[in-house]
């Protein structure tokens, strides 16, 4: 009950141009109880994010004064909201892009006002989730160590901080998770998207490519060809190293 109330008090922001949709996507999700805010363009969009930062951002791409994914690209270099794309562009590259972004769901004109209020109480019930157990101390993989830290949301590898997506966090949490133990692309959209498309298996391994790329040189993930992924940092004594 309580965490219902809590997702229920998220605020949520809508940038889209056409007043209709972002008027009846209003109105459903505050039937919901959630606080929205709307913007028709990018420009009050920027000024609401300097104020206040929204639980959750419900981002149209195409926009009178600029593009949604260049938006979301600035927006994610400065702080980690999730983002919903809402658009007309149902192209597998635009649905690629927009994950590749950071975008935690993704859904495609006309939809259905209910199936865009459980999308979004999935993203806020991912994103707000304490369900990640990492190892409370170092992990290891040939020279190479790592912190995760679930408490500060942090990754630390080799005395430097990555910094992370939300989804390569939920990605990368997941694979320590379970450790050692071999996990499908479908797994990983299942437990980390809340859907399971095989044409958004491509979404997984643009994921894992740009996390192995943050966590530098060390075998961190192994790939198990026509399959999936495993993570292959295991705990030890720091003097071992």
């Amino acid at each position: 009950m309580a965490e219902q109330e809590s997702e229920q008090q998220a605020l949520i922001y809508i940038v889209e141009d056409h007043e209709v949709i972002r008027e009846g996507v209003r109105q459903y999700l505050e039937l919901t109880g959630y606080r929205v805010r709307t913007f028709a363009n990018l420009k009050t969009a920027k000024e609401a994010f300097s104020l206040q930062v929204p639980s959750l951002l419900i981002q149209d791409v195409m926009l009178p004064d600029g593009d949604g994914f260049a938006f979301v690209k600035q927006m994610k270099e400065r702080c980690d909201c999730p983002v919903i794309f809402m658009t007309a562009r149902t192209e597998e590259s635009d649905r690629i892009l927009g994950f590749e972004l950071g975008a935690d769901d993704y859904i495609s004109k006309p939809f259905s006002p209910k199936e865009l209020v459980l999308r979004v109480q999935a993203v806020l019930r991912r994103f707000s989730n304490n369900r990640y157990r990492p190892s409370d101390g170092l992990l290891y993989a040939s020279n190479h160590w790592m912190r995760f830290d679930e408490q500060d949301h942090r990754v630390v590898v080799d005395d430097q901080d990555v910094v992370l997506t939300a989804a390569e966090w939920r990605i990368l949490a997941y694979l320590i998770e379970n450790s050692h133990h071999l996990v499908s692309r479908s797994q990983i959209l299942e437990e980390c998207f809340d859907y399971n498309v095989e044409s958004y298996e491509r979404v997984v391994d643009t994921h894992i490519k740009n996390i192995r790329s943050k966590l530098g040189d060390g075998s961190w993930i192994e790939t198990v060809r026509g399959y999936g992924y495993r993570f292959m940092g295991h705990e030890k004594d720091r003097a071992e190293v």
